[in-house]
């Protein structure tokens, strides 16, 4: 007891030096629970919206479950109307409902704003039915009737402005419809952000389907007392085992909560690894805290060991201290999580996504992992300290605060890390020699980690290089009063060491992504000057198939030379030998795609794939099955005919775009592929008459600007949207990573002021012999950008390490141009001197305000 009543002394009595410590602790606490109650809450929304709107029982064609949401033909899988009786026939059934449901379609106003999520959420169209009733109320006017009436979600409708009498034009396959809004219909359970509209039966079936006797699936409600597994197979036994696929209300709940889960897990993880940046971040604050506090305290743990307290007794108070900081810490992070996570729901519902914060939801498992986890850590970091406060003699009690540093340890810690930097340099270069990405991947992930504690452990030793330097271009312009920053900087390296290594964690992460994304960027564009050939591309950036009559309205432009087009099939191939592969996407495209996108062929031409019953396959694929030109391959296309076509070109392996295509003409396609089931074209490229390039730009700009779901780009859109999309993540990676840099200027700010309060003495002393506040003050600030520069330096060497060794491996897939973004370099390095200046403001701020007897009195 008396150990703990004196460690919660000394906490009490410190508790302004514990301050920056924990709230370290709180943010990478408050960010891992956040992460967790955030995923958690949208799980749990999509879970009630999918057990919402789910039937009993549904009944879908054949293979329809695990298809794309939008089929490459425009037209979802269907199942005759007729269908519909026979469910009603089996036993078990209380009602059975016809459904028409569609994601590939795209619903604009009168302005020809697209009304679709800008989250990424499907806009969904399809008939009012009595499902839709168990989840759905109709809050306004009345559900659709004619060909000319619609229903929107009030979702979509508020968002919008909608209203009922406003007009809403669908673009889907068959064509366009103009319609009326005659109801607005409002969710019971949450909507994370689809748009919805409905359509009346027949016109759901003609414009959606393109058939008025076809429904995508039925919705089967059973009587009372029947369970939904005992309903499926009663449905089954009625039409069929192999005919239909069946789901029970679960089973579609869980194939939906599937399809989302993957993504969310992705965000799950990458939250949870920047947090875990933070909390490695934190341990360096934690760890130099103590170390201080430890040093600060010397005589006093003299004295309790002159007293009779053992090792184990000062180790344990010590550690005390910490399980009460890691304690306090974690509670508050826990508190701040949950508001975190209500203000990502908050800022996702500005993005379009909607996300009740009624519904939030805090397990009981989220609160304990954020505390023992922040507990943990916090023990574990201050057990060095700990150990070291320990081996404190009573002698120790008759010499000024602090004590020598161990030079067996030094000695121990600066050879270990010698090794650890070899290897991870050794990894590094490993991986930069690797012949396949998947190898010279794990060889980077080792050369990363063992670089990044090999520079943690030889810290102390680079800042006694590294520092002098700075100090030479930096401190020494400022006189007496840099060399005092810079002995102060050199003083404890260890400390000096640790500080930097926490902003050189997070700033090392900045410059490797850096790097990887301006190559990517670089190696792009330079691929597209060299390969691409069009001068115009027209695409959907949601992925979404070309409408015929979108690409009609491309044909039909003027001032083009020709037009390609570019669809995928689904196909499988099989060798003379009897070799056969699992399905393939065979890219079937105009003869002038060749020339739109200049593909380098290892054997052939690739112009002669485009000839009849002709096609290509890549180079890795030849290999794989000892192919050559000349040799004939049985393709078989899905809802198609096998066709005998003649291999007449092999495409190399080393290109970024297209990148292990398969091609033929669509003439050669079209003949073994029913127009019904042909799919749409992915994407087109348009190429314009000699000296009128900027004509067919603006009038394929025109000419297509009623259907907003696509964009036309010349090669230098394109580029910039390329760099747009890379700009967005790495914005959002650095965003992430901004918490790992804030934790490590706390821990500039800590060992600042923790330095000062060490210094008091001496500060006092200086000050009498004449030197001024402004000069005490420019002497802190100026120790403490150099120890920020130090970090950068390190941070920002290693990363660009990082980055080009990934470069290497991103070259194996073709992407083979390394730059670095020197102005991104040269900000960050710059704009961490600033970081340090803003750090040290408050520590020298308080040294200025010492009294000078006092602090010449301080023992």
């Amino acid at each position: 007891m008396t150990i703990l009543r004196t460690s919660m002394r000394n906490f009490a009595a410190h508790k302004g030096r514990m301050a920056l410590s924990a709230i370290a602790v709180l943010l990478s606490v408050a960010f891992v629970c956040g992460t967790l109650v955030f995923t958690d809450t949208m799980n749990s929304t999509f879970d009630k919206l999918f057990a919402a709107t789910s039937a009993d029982v549904t009944v879908s064609p054949k293979g329809a479950k695990g298809e794309e949401e939008q089929p490459r033909n425009g037209k979802p899988a269907a199942l005759p109307a007729g269908t519909v009786e026979q469910v009603r026939e089996a036993e078990g059934v209380k009602a059975a409902e016809g459904v028409v449901t569609s994601m590939s379609v795209t619903v604009v106003d009168k302005d020809n704003e697209n009304m679709g999520s800008s989250t990424g959420a499907p806009t969904i169209a399809g008939n009012w039915t009595a499902n839709d009733r168990k989840s759905m109320d109709i809050t306004s006017g009345r559900a659709p009737r004619a060909p000319d009436e619609i229903m929107v979600d009030a979702d979509t409708a508020d968002k919008h402005g909608l209203e009922l009498g406003d007009e809403l034009r669908t673009i889907a396959v068959t064509g366009d419809r103009t319609a009326k809004i005659t109801g607005i219909a409002t969710f019971q359970v949450t909507n994370p952000g689809a748009a919805i509209v409905y359509f009346d039966t027949a016109t759901a079936q003609k414009f959606l389907l393109g058939a008025p006797d076809v429904f995508t699936n039925v919705a089967v409600t059973a009587e009372g007392g029947v369970a939904d597994g005992e309903l499926k197979q009663q449905v089954a036994r009625t039409l069929g085992a192999g005919a239909f696929t069946y789901q029970t209300q679960k089973e579609t709940a869980d194939a939906g909560r599937e399809d989302i889960g993957s993504f969310l897990d992705v965000m799950k993880y990458a939250m949870l690894g920047f947090a875990g940046i933070a909390l490695l971040v934190g341990v360096f604050l934690i760890v130099n805290t103590f170390s201080m506090l430890v040093a600060q305290r010397t005589r006093e743990i003299g004295l309790m060991r002159a007293l009779g307290s053992s090792r184990k007794q000062v180790n344990r108070s010590v550690l005390i201290e910490a399980l009460l900081l890691g304690v306090v810490g974690s509670l508050l992070g826990v508190g701040a999580g949950v508001a975190l996570a209500v203000g990502l729901m908050e800022l996702m519902g500005s993005m379009g996504m909607n996300l009740n914060t009624s519904e939030l939801t805090v397990k009981p498992a989220t609160p304990v992992i954020g505390v023992v986890l922040g507990v943990v850590v916090t023990v574990l970091a201050a057990y060095l300290p700990a150990r070291r406060a320990g081996k404190v003699s009573p002698m120790a009690a008759l010499r000024d605060a602090g004590t020598p540093a161990d030079g067996r340890a030094g000695l121990v810690r600066g050879v270990l890390g010698g090794l650890l930097t070899a290897g991870g340099l050794a990894g590094l270069l490993a991986a930069s020699q690797a012949d396949k990405a998947t190898s010279g991947s794990m060889m980077l992930a080792l050369g990363v980690l063992l670089s990044l504690l090999g520079f943690v452990m030889i810290g102390p030793l680079l800042a006694g290089v590294v520092v002098r330097v700075l100090s030479m271009v930096v401190l020494r312009l400022f006189g007496s009063v840099g060399r005092l920053a810079e002995r102060n900087a050199l003083r404890n390296p260890r400390r000096t060491g640790a500080t930097g290594a926490a902003l050189m964690i997070g700033l090392a992460l900045v410059a490797c992504l850096s790097v990887v994304g301006s190559s990517m960027v670089a190696s792009a564009t330079d691929e597209l000057d060299k390969s691409v050939g069009a001068d115009y591309i027209l695409q959907s950036d949601t992925g979404a198939p070309i409408t015929p009559a979108a690409a009609e309205k491309m044909r039909q432009s003027p001032h083009l030379e020709h037009v390609s087009e570019y669809k995928i099939i689904d196909a499988s191939l099989t060798t003379a030998d009897g070799r056969r592969t699992e399905a393939k996407d065979v890219t079937a495209a105009s003869p002038t795609y060749a020339d739109d996108l200049r593909v380098e062929t290892v054997e052939g031409e690739l112009s002669a794939a485009y000839g009849a019953n002709a096609m290509s396959v890549d180079e890795d694929f030849a290999k794989k099955y000892d192919l050559s030109v000349g040799d004939e391959l049985s393709v078989a296309f899905k809802d198609g005919r096998t066709a005998r076509l003649t291999l007449r070109a092999v495409t190399s392996s080393e290109t970024s775009i297209d990148n292990g295509a398969y091609y033929m003409s669509l003439a050669t396609a079209k003949r073994y592929v029913p127009e019904s089931a042909m799919p749409l074209n992915d994407i087109m490229f348009g190429k314009a008459v000699d000296g009128q390039e900027k004509e067919a730009y603006a009038a394929l700009k025109s000419g297509l600007e009623s259907y907003p779901q696509y964009k036309v780009r010349d090669q230098a859109d394109f580029k910039q949207s390329l760099q747009d999309q890379v700009g967005q993540l790495l914005n959002m990676v650095y965003g992430l990573l901004a918490l790992a840099i804030i934790v490590a200027v706390l821990g500039v700010v800590n060992t600042l002021a923790l330095s000062v309060v060490e210094r008091t003495r001496e500060i006092g002393l200086m000050r009498a012999i004449g030197l001024s506040r402004r000069q005490l003050r420019r002497m802190i600030r100026l120790e403490s950008v150099v120890i920020a520069l130090f970090g950068a330096l390190l941070g920002l060497g290693l990363g660009m390490g990082w980055g080009a060794t990934a470069q290497k491996l991103l070259a194996l897939e073709g992407l083979k141009v390394l730059e670095i973004p020197w102005p991104t370099i040269l900000m960050v390095f710059v704009g961490s001197a600033f970081v340090g200046l803003v750090a040290a403001l408050v520590p020298a701020f308080r040294a200025g305000r010492m009294n000078v007897l006092n602090a010449i009195a301080t023992e």
